[in-house]
């Protein structure tokens, strides 16, 4: 394992694969609890055109005995922005490297996508048993009608 990125001077990684994601030991373990984070400036690029694409993403999940550390998460976020992915392969490849890397009890994805060529895609993914008793809110991005 190298060195973690909270606390160090870093750059942008030059693409995901070689981001780095750390994880920290979560202190309550012992309870079932929903962590939220939101990226509303998401880019990456269209591997056809290399146009910019935009997405509002949110990544819901129940830790078990990991966290992730969100400096190192908003640095693998934005090694996408270089990156040429289809909307459907970039939701879904954040939502496996955090499974890859933190074993949650649960994780959704909602990657709500801005038009380009007219037409919004929105990429949800969701992998494990939704746990009992958690309160699970709705991720706050309405369905596309101009997103304002």
């Amino acid at each position: 394992m190298t060195e973690p990125l909270l606390g160090r001077m870093v750059g942008l990684p030059s693409s995901p694969e070689e981001a780095e994601l750390d994880r920290v030991p979560n202190p309550h373990p012992d309870v079932t609890y929903l962590a939220r984070f939101t990226a509303p400036e998401f880019t990456s690029l269209c591997p056809v055109t290399g146009q910019p694409d935009f997405a509002h993403i949110v990544i819901d999940y129940a830790p078990d005995e990991w966290l992730v550390e969100s400096k190192s998460l908003k640095l693998y976020l934005g090694a996408f922005r270089n990156h040429g992915a289809f909307h459907e392969d970039c939701t879904v490849a954040i939502a496996k490297r955090l499974i890859a890397t933190l074993k949650p009890r649960w994780l959704r994805i909602g990657g709500y996508w801005y038009p380009r060529g007219g037409i919004p895609i929105d990429v949800f993914f969701q992998a494990g048993e939704l746990p009992a008793g958690v309160w699970i809110p709705e991720q706050g991005v309405a369905p596309y009608r101009g997103r304002g």
